[in-house]
């Protein structure tokens, strides 16, 4: 089963919670389709369906906790292969979110040939993940524990760019901007990947 995604186009798509990335991730299955997995979203369906694993996840997501690597890693691995005949290529949205993380996902799933990253400043991701939360009913957006994301965020992801930009794989683009222009940095940064 594992061979059906062993010469997957995989692209890692970083952004801190509130960055936008959700939103390119949406154009980017549009235009080049692609399947985005988000372990956040693996996750969460994984909680609602109600199962034991499930039951286990939310209580340490709602600590603030991260998930244990390898559930999250078989996750979607699945979520992969279920999708491997229909996709073009595949957008892992939220991970990794350590080197360790990223080295473990290459020996199991395979290598990435792009990592995106998508950047806003911290105080846009704060003002839009409280604008989020008015709507989104979603209990952990308030300002306390958006800001404790962010600082785990920040210490996580910093050596796992650093790690990829070494192998010269990551194109930064700047989430200030309005989302088209936004979407203009990364179309051009997947066009430019050899078929």
């Amino acid at each position: 089963m594992a061979d059906k995604i062993k010469d997957a186009k995989i692209i890692f798509v970083v952004g801190g919670p509130g960055s936008g990335k959700g939103t390119q991730c949406e154009r980017i299955v549009a235009k080049y389709g692609y399947t985005h997995l988000s372990s956040g979203d693996l996750l969460r369906a994984e909680v609602a369906s109600g199962s034991d694993r499930g039951k286990q996840l939310q209580a340490i997501m709602q600590k603030g906790e991260l998930v244990p690597l390898d559930t999250v890693l078989d996750m979607i691995k699945d979520a992969m292969i279920a999708k491997a005949d229909v996709s073009k290529g595949f957008l892992i949205d939220g991970y990794p979110r350590e080197v360790k993380q990223g080295e473990e996902f290459e020996k199991k799933i395979g290598k990435p040939c792009l990592l995106l990253y998508v950047d806003a400043k911290s105080e846009t991701m704060i003002k839009r993940l409280l604008k989020r939360g008015e709507t989104s009913g979603r209990s952990d957006d308030n300002e306390e524990t958006i800001k404790k994301r962010l600082d785990l965020y920040y210490k996580a992801t910093e050596p796992v760019i650093a790690f990829y930009e070494s192998r010269g794989i990551v194109k930064k683009v700047d989430s200030e901007l309005p989302v088209d222009e936004v979407f203009v940095q990364v179309s051009q940064a997947i066009d430019s990947l050899k078929p």
